[in-house]
């Protein structure tokens, strides 16, 4: 079981706080987006309180982003003692890997990081206060330990920050053992010989690297055509060739009909159009996205109009339909990504402060999944120009012609620039290769400052470094590809 580390529920904190002065603002939920709104507001003189009912840091830290990065090296260097060994001049007589030492690495990785985050709000002279969060009017918060009596915070400003929960499939009740979330996935210290992963967003695929580096039999299951089906269509084609290449076995325009127990784990029925046939496996792995968490909050009864998915529904300053309450984060049902919720919890507490501040442009928001080979990606993909009647330009460049990738003997994937064919405007990128999500800052800046592809191509990019595939394929939109 994750614990909190380290907070612990001060006596101060277990007496009724109706009549103590009110906070200038109070934060629920102490994930990217919560803990970075209220640093923000403690550094601009705003008395702050930040709610959890579990955990500092949220998902993201403790049982999501961080130790799945973690989780990923591990099968990296995996694949790399059994697919390169022979290129890299290594050889073993009996190479043994233990995954129960990589998810215990993925652990110690996180509790640095949480009790980072906790140094980080006690410099900031933070009140943390653990347990469930209510609303019983749109300046009180009702908090409920675990172990201690109900109390009620007051604050001129409510920041929801809340996060999100998985969707589950209607019927279809996650044990844990047999049929899993992300959640017993990243914990669980053994794997199983054989598993299907039901969706291939970031946490399918994801996963299945990890697991196929350790010798799992993986099948992924797409309802939709391709794999990572909101990736440019180009990408989904060169990530399900990586990935059958290394025999993970891809079933894509398949959708779930049931998984039943078995004598020998389960057996989970597909269909594909008319026909339907069914797998065996020992785990399945249910990751089909998420939704925004809102249960029991009390939104809507102080006023906060919510989203069809259940989000809290938001304008640019992060403000609610309900006056003195905010949201930031996956709740919002915006970009549900960790980066993105801590630029609005920014924007949210300079708003409140009445600092000026910059608007998001979602669209412009950096997009990084770590399966194997990497993906990378931002604005508009080539089906969405075409649709939106835009004319614009591609440049591409491949790995393979990349001197530092060819060293790194990681070469497959490219780079992809759309451009705008008049104003030489980035329109999007898209990017699969070795470590691209480290490449998408420069792309993301010279979009938010408005520089050309040109500018771009211009700019001199050290050699060697897997970062000139972005002056090659600036380059290579402006129609004078200098190295293919």
């Amino acid at each position: 079981m994750v614990k909190s580390m380290g907070v612990k529920f001060l006596k101060s904190q277990r007496r009724n706080l109706m009549n103590a002065n009110p906070y200038d603002v109070i934060v629920i939920g102490a994930g990217p987006a919560g803990y970075v709104a209220a640093i923000r507001a403690s550094q601009l003189g705003l008395k702050t309180a930040l709610i959890d009912k579990r955990w500092i840091g949220g998902v993201c830290l403790n049982v999501g982003c961080i130790p799945s990065k973690s989780l990923l090296k591990n099968a990296e260097v995996a694949r790399l003692l059994q697919e390169k060994s022979r290129e890299f001049g290594f050889s073993f007589d009996n190479l043994e890997l233990d995954y129960a030492r990589a998810q215990k690495r993925s652990r110690l990785t996180s509790r640095r990081l949480t009790k980072g985050v906790e140094f980080l709000l006690k410099k900031n002279e933070i009140d943390i206060h653990m347990g469930t969060a209510r609303l019983t009017s749109p300046s009180s918060v009702e908090v409920s330990p675990e172990e201690h009596d109900r109390y009620t915070l007051e604050g001129e400003h409510v920041v929801i920050a809340t996060g999100a929960q998985p969707n589950l499939i209607p019927g279809l009740q996650p044990d844990g053992e047999r049929i899993l979330t992300y959640y017993h996935a990243i914990l669980q210290d053994t794997l199983p010989e054989s598993a299907v992963i039901i969706g291939s967003g970031a946490i399918g695929v994801e996963f299945a690297t990890i697991w196929n580096a350790y010798g799992v039999e993986v099948t992924l299951v797409e309802m939709l055509p391709r794999l990572v089906p909101l990736e440019d269509a180009e990408i989904s084609a060169e990530l399900e060739s990586a990935f059958q290449k290394r025999k993970i076995n891809v079933l894509t325009g398949h959708r779930l009909e049931s998984i039943q127990s078995a004598d020998q784990g389960l057996e989970i029925q597909l269909a594909s159009g008319d026909e339907q046939h069914t797998i065996q496996a020992d785990q399945a792995l249910i990751a089909i996205g998420f939704k925004p968490f809102t249960e029991g909050l009390g939104l809507e009864e102080v006023g906060v109009e919510l989203t069809e998915r259940g989000g809290g529904v938001i304008d640019e300053r992060m403000a609610t339909t309900a006056e003195g309450i905010w949201a930031v984060g996956d709740v919002t049902d915006q970009l549900m990504l960790a980066h993105v919720g801590s630029a609005q919890g920014m924007i949210c507490a300079e708003n409140i402060a009445g600092k000026s501040t910059q608007p998001l442009d979602y669209q412009g928001m950096p997009r990084a999944t770590y399966c194997h080979p990497q993906i990378a990606s931002f604005g508009m993909t080539e089906r969405q120009a075409e649709e939106a009647g835009i004319d614009f330009q591609i440049g591409k460049f491949p790995f393979q012609a990349n001197g530092k990738a060819l060293g790194l003997g990681e070469y497959r994937g490219w780079v992809k620039l759309l451009t705008g064919a008049e104003s030489g405007s980035i329109l999007g990128a898209h990017l699969i290769g070795p470590e691209v999500t480290e490449l998408l800052p420069e792309l993301t800046l010279a979009r938010q400052e408005d520089l050309s592809v040109q500018s771009l191509g211009r700019n001199v990019h050290a050699h060697p470094t897997l970062s000139e595939t972005l002056m090659e394929a600036a380059h290579a939109a402006l129609g004078h590809p200098i190295h293919i």
